[in-house]
């Protein structure tokens, strides 16, 4: 259940806030190229990551508006903040391989779908490792087996891809529900238009 929270000078955590500006200098550094399935993986959980943490941190700061701070000291609102980042990277996760698999599928012929889950998973046992709960792990592993056994690989990169990480986003961010109301169409498309930056720099570094 969302929080209904008053935002005040307190409101992040300064090491919250450096990994956010940090994600937005990277944006910036020149990429390699994506020459095999390592480097695939490695593309897809930087970027799922970048989008998860630009957009809930920067939602909150639009919301916190001129009084975003470095400082937190209130561990109810860090611990929905903590829980909303891990949920909604690990459904963004699940969104970016199966539309960089897709991609490639119906682009450049590459047949090696199967290899979907296991980057998925390899990524989110690493991730757990970095502190991202059991249950948030066990719930993005059972939603991505319910979503592979539907997707259509020849589809799905073009039928709306980031929805599920859009709507992850809506759903976990820790804001009260009436203010989340206001802002739905906003915070979906702060999402979609991430990601279609994604797609973008996904194209060219594949490109032969």
């Amino acid at each position: 259940m969302a929080l209904k929270y008053r935002f005040n000078l307190k409101d992040i955590k300064l090491e919250d806030f450096k990994l956010y500006l940090l994600s937005l200098f990277k944006a910036f550094i020149p990429k390699k190229k994506i020459k095999n399935n390592q480097d695939l993986a490695e593309f897809i959980q930087k970027k799922s990551s970048w989008v998860s943490q630009v957009t809930l941190y920067g939602y909150l700061k639009t919301r916190i508006g001129t009084r975003y701070v470095l400082m937190f000291d209130d561990e109810i609102f860090l611990s929905s903040i903590n829980k909303a980042k891990w949920n909604i990277y690990s459904i963004a996760l699940q969104d970016l391989t199966f539309y960089t698999i897709s991609y490639l599928n119906v682009f450049y012929n590459y047949n090696n779908t199967s290899i979907s889950k296991k980057i998925y998973e390899e990524i989110i046992n690493n991730e757990i490792k970095n502190g991202m709960p059991e249950e948030v792990a066990l719930r993005g592993k059972n939603k991505f087996q319910e979503r592979l056994n539907k997707i259509d690989w020849k589809k799905y990169y073009n039928s709306w891809p980031f929805n599920e990480s859009a709507l992850a986003l809506y759903e976990w961010s820790p804001v009260a529900k009436e203010l989340k109301t206001l802002d739905r169409k906003i915070v979906l498309n702060s999402m979609i238009l991430k990601w279609e930056n994604v797609q973008d720099e996904f194209a060219k570094l594949i490109r032969i």
